[in-house]
């Protein structure tokens, strides 16, 4: 039984209310439940630790059975929550081969498709975003420190 997504839900000990909340998300949101961990060099270029995963990205497989097998992403299915790489099939009894689905928090990014101009901007946005946050110079700091200490105490 399917039931409208609710906004304002945040988080729960539930597994039943984590499994509701991810089957009934539309997907700008199931979107970001795709993201997968970036490589060390990834992290220091893009200053994130994850990105969702798109299709043409390199991937490594960190679990389970295809475990240090590297690839590139072939299909993503927002609807399963799922992710397939080229090259990895498994063999039915009738001989017929089947692509496996991947978790992709079991993948790490090795390199990323940046062919698509969204995804160029959604990095250049979060890069921005970091350099908002952070004080300009040295002295920046120190004027804010000695605001506060010099401030004068109102009762």
């Amino acid at each position: 039984m399917k039931h409208k997504f609710s906004t304002k839900w945040k988080a729960s000990i539930r597994p039943s209310k984590q499994r509701n909340y991810k089957a009934n998300a539309p997907m700008h949101i199931r979107h970001k439940f795709l993201a997968s961990n970036l490589s060390k060099e990834l992290r220091k270029k893009y200053t994130k630790r994850s990105f969702p995963i798109k299709k043409g990205d390199k991937i490594k497989i960190l679990r389970g059975e295809f475990r240090n097998k590297t690839g590139k992403v072939e299909a993503v299915d927002l609807k399963k929550l799922r992710v397939t790489v080229e090259g990895l099939n498994r063999l039915k009894k009738d001989g017929a081969k089947v692509p496996v689905y991947l978790n992709p928090s079991n993948l790490q990014i090795t390199e990323l498709n940046l062919e698509d101009q969204k995804r160029i901007q959604a990095i250049g946005r979060q890069q921005e975003k970091k350099f908002k946050q952070l004080p300009k110079s040295t002295e920046d700091k120190k004027e804010i420190k000695g605001d506060k200490k010099n401030a004068p105490k109102t009762k």
